[in-house]
């Protein structure tokens, strides 16, 4: 798979310096390379990003996050999983924390049924999707519906989490990419997410580009330069001394 050299389609991170994006395809391959030859394992990923997206959480909530109540939106895949763990790290901290998931945890299976099981040893309060539940009661909704996965307009479950965001008094955090946006093309085939921060994971994705998507960040989750590299991306040492990083839109780019 050719490396991506064209630095207009490239954010830029507070240094000035070219960040790539990723296509579907290239995530795709650079999680394989990662899960399947060299790690970190996806349950490992997982973890670090649910850290990540619990700190970018905190962040949100400033010096309120003791006394707050944050929302996450589960769907059913590994953005799913992200939100849970990030919900477990939020209740560690003494933070009432309330997850509504897209499939029945009952029936929740993979990475996703795994979180709920750890999660369930944590004070936090999960409910299905067809539970009763209002998000303008919360401080903080955590969007974690869908990731770069999607193709398509989301299925009813996960298009009902969605459109409830639309109802958010507080601000929305979305994981990776704002759920319903293709992260090809930033297309929103159906409805979609509009939050004030995304939290992008390793690297943006494609579509991320002039979408609705608020701040955009960037995450370290662990994935070494050696396994872009192997699915052919060059990428920058980014993070310096931080966990995470504010990019720039790239030149052409809506701000």
């Amino acid at each position: 798979m050719a490396a991506r050299t064209d630095p207009t389609a490239w954010f830029r991170d507070p240094g000035g310096r070219s960040v790539p994006t990723l296509t579907r395809g290239q995530w795709r391959e650079v999680t394989r390379v990662a899960d399947a030859d060299t790690g970190p394992s996806t349950r490992q990923t997982i973890e670090v990003a649910g850290f990540q997206v619990a700190l970018a959480a905190l962040d949100m909530l400033g010096p309120r996050a003791p006394e707050s109540r944050p929302i996450v939106l589960a769907g059913p895949g590994g953005t799913g999983a992200v939100g849970v763990a990030a919900a477990r790290y939020l209740a560690n901290r003494g933070i009432e924390v309330v997850v509504v998931t897209a499939r029945r945890p009952a029936e929740a299976a993979g990475p996703l049924g795994q979180q709920l099981v750890v999660l369930g040893e944590t004070p936090a309060r999960v409910l299905p999707f067809s539970a009763a539940f209002d998000v303008a009661t919360f401080d903080l909704v955590i969007d974690a519906v869908l990731g770069r996965g999607i193709e398509g307009a989301p299925r009813i479950a996960a298009m009902g989490l969605v459109r409830a965001t639309g109802a958010a008094t507080g601000p929305v955090l979305s994981v990776d990419v704002p759920s319903g946006i293709d992260p090809d093309n930033g297309e929103a085939p159906g409805a979609v997410v509009r939050p004030a921060r995304t939290l992008a994971l390793g690297l943006p994705a494609q579509g991320l580009i002039g979408a609705d998507a608020g701040e955009v960040w960037l995450a370290d989750i662990g994935w070494p330069t050696g396994v872009y590299a192997r699915a052919g991306v060059v990428v920058p040492r980014l993070f310096g001394t931080t966990a995470s990083v504010r990019l720039r839109a790239p030149r052409g780019a809506a701000d």
